[in-house]
C-alpha cells in the first residue's frame, strides 16, 4: 500500500542533505527579511507576523500536541492569538465539546497591548478562547500570574515571540519551559535572527551573538528534557524559528 508519509520523509531528507537547496533558502530568507515580508500575512482578519511556512507548522503542532493551554510572549496584532484560539474550537469540536464551555485557552502576554489592537481583539469572535495580560513577561508578578492559569492543566504548549535579546528569552524560557507536557513544545521565534547578516535589525537591541537562539543553545546545557525537533527544520527549510521547535522528550 502506498505510504505518503514515508515519501514525505524521504523528500525531506533529501532536500535537508541538498546544499544548493540549503543555500537557496538561506539567501531568500535574507532577501525576504530586507522586504519585510513577514509582515505582509492573516489570520481570521488579524495582522499574523510570521512566514506562512511556520503558521502552517504552528497549527500541525498545535494539532499533534493537543494543548488544553497555550502560552504566548508577545501579542502585536494578536493573529497569532487568533490562530491558537481558533485551533483549540477545532480541537474542542473535534472531541464532541462546546468551545464556548470548554476549559482551553490561550493566554497572551504582551509588555504594551495597543489600545487599536486590544479594540480588535475584544471584538473578535473567538475574544472568548483568549486572556490578555498585559506586562513583561519576566516581571515577576507577571509570571506568577501565567502560571496560575496552567495549575491543573493536562498538556501545555509554549510560544515565545517577544523581545528578542539573548537575556530575555533566556528569563522567559527559565519562567515558563517547565510548564510544557511531555510530547508537547515550547516554539522559540525569531532565531533566524543568528543566521542573517550581522545589523539586520539596526534600530533593535539583538543582532547576530544576542537573539533567541543563542538563548535556547545556553538553556538547553542544563536542560535534557527538551530537545531541537531537527525533522520539523529539515522539512521547513525556510523559517523564522530555526532549531527554534523544542520538543519536551521527558
Amino acid at each position: 500500500m502506498y505510504d505518503f508519509k514515508s515519501d514525505c520523509r524521504k523528500n525531506i531528507k533529501q532536500q535537508a542533505g541538498d546544499p544548493s537547496f540549503i543555500s537557496a533558502s538561506k539567501n531568500w530568507l535574507n532577501l525576504a527579511n530586507r522586504h519585510m515580508y513577514s509582515y505582509n500575512f492573516e489570520c481570521l482578519g488579524r495582522p499574523l507576523i510570521q512566514y506562512p511556512q511556520d503558521i502552517v507548522q504552528y497549527q500541525e503542532t498545535v494539532f499533534n500536541s493537543n494543548p488544553t493551554l497555550i502560552i504566548e510572549t508577545g501579542i502585536a496584532h494578536g493573529g497569532s492569538l487568533v490562530l491558537s484560539a481558533s485551533m483549540l474550537c477545532l480541537l474542542d469540536v473535534m472531541e464532541g465539546l462546546n468551545p464556548r464551555e470548554s476549559s482551553r485557552k490561550v493566554v497572551g502576554v504582551d509588555i504594551d497591548i495597543r489600545p487599536h489592537n486590544r479594540k480588535a481583539l475584544d471584538e473578535h469572535p473567538l475574544r472568548f478562547k483568549m486572556e490578555l495580560i498585559q506586562g513583561s513577561s519576566i516581571d515577576s508578578a507577571i509570571i506568577q500570574q501565567v502560571r496560575s492559569h496552567a495549575d491543573g492543566v493536562e498538556r501545555v504548549l509554549l510560544s515565545l515571540d517577544s523581545n528578542h535579546t539573548h537575556e530575555h528569552v533566556l528569563a522567559e524560557l527559565n519562567a515558563y519551559a517547565d510548564l510544557v507536557s511531555v510530547g508537547s513544545y515550547c516554539i522559540v521565534f525569531d532565531t533566524v535572527i543568528e543566521d542573517l547578516p550581522a545589523s539586520s535589525f539596526p534600530d533593535r537591541p539583538w543582532d547576530v551573538g544576542n537573539n533567541p537562539k543563542t538563548a535556547l543553545h545556553e538553556w538547553l546545557k542544563s536542560h535534557p528534557e527538551f530537545e531541537i525537533d531537527k525533522d520539523i527544520d529539515n522539512k521547513l527549510s525556510i523559517s523564522v524559528a530555526p532549531d527554534g521547535y523544542l520538543k519536551r522528550i521527558t
